[in-house]
Protein backbone atom coordinates (compact mmCIF):
# COMPACT_ATOMS: atom_id res chain seq x y z
CA UNK A 1 0.00 0.00 0.00
CA UNK A 2 1.54 3.31 -1.39
CA UNK A 3 1.63 5.77 1.55
CA UNK A 4 2.49 9.98 1.04
CA UNK A 5 1.92 12.63 3.17
CA UNK A 6 -1.31 13.73 2.17
CA UNK A 7 -2.55 10.24 2.26
CA UNK A 8 -1.69 10.25 5.79
CA UNK A 9 -2.67 13.88 6.93
CA UNK A 10 -5.82 14.52 5.45
CA UNK A 11 -7.79 11.71 7.17
CA UNK A 12 -6.18 13.17 10.68
CA UNK A 13 -7.11 16.82 9.43
CA UNK A 14 -10.59 15.65 9.37
CA UNK A 15 -11.25 14.28 12.45
CA UNK A 16 -9.63 17.17 14.57
CA UNK A 17 -12.00 19.72 11.97
CA UNK A 18 -14.85 17.55 12.89
CA UNK A 19 -14.08 16.88 16.65
CA UNK A 20 -13.98 20.50 16.80
CA UNK A 21 -17.10 21.25 15.39
CA UNK A 22 -18.81 18.66 17.01
CA UNK A 23 -17.30 20.36 20.82
CA UNK A 24 -18.83 23.89 20.20
CA UNK A 25 -22.46 21.97 20.62
CA UNK A 26 -21.25 21.05 23.78
CA UNK A 27 -19.15 24.24 25.10
CA UNK A 28 -18.97 27.59 23.83
CA UNK A 29 -17.08 28.36 20.27
CA UNK A 30 -14.31 30.59 21.66
CA UNK A 31 -13.33 27.89 24.46
CA UNK A 32 -13.07 25.16 21.50
CA UNK A 33 -11.21 27.55 19.21
CA UNK A 34 -8.90 28.97 21.75
CA UNK A 35 -8.21 26.04 23.73
CA UNK A 36 -9.06 22.60 23.00
CA UNK A 37 -8.40 23.43 19.14
CA UNK A 38 -4.57 23.91 19.63
CA UNK A 39 -4.07 21.26 21.82
CA UNK A 40 -5.78 18.86 19.51
CA UNK A 41 -3.38 20.54 16.68
CA UNK A 42 -0.22 19.70 18.83
CA UNK A 43 -1.33 16.37 19.96
CA UNK A 44 -2.05 15.11 17.05
CA UNK A 45 1.44 16.12 15.41
CA UNK A 46 3.32 14.09 18.36
CA UNK A 47 1.25 11.63 18.21
CA UNK A 48 1.52 11.21 14.09
CA UNK A 49 5.20 11.54 14.93
CA UNK A 50 5.48 8.66 17.22
CA UNK A 51 3.88 6.88 15.12
CA UNK A 52 5.62 7.23 11.83
CA UNK A 53 8.59 6.62 13.32
CA UNK A 54 6.65 3.14 14.86
CA UNK A 55 6.11 2.01 11.89
CA UNK A 56 9.47 3.05 10.24
CA UNK A 57 11.38 1.09 13.22
CA UNK A 58 8.70 -1.63 12.37
CA UNK A 59 9.21 -2.37 8.36
CA UNK A 60 13.16 -2.21 8.82
CA UNK A 61 12.91 -5.41 11.07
Amino acid sequence: MASDFVRSVAPLVVIVAVAAVALTNVMTPSTVFMMVLPSMIVFSIVAFFFGMKHGESRASQ
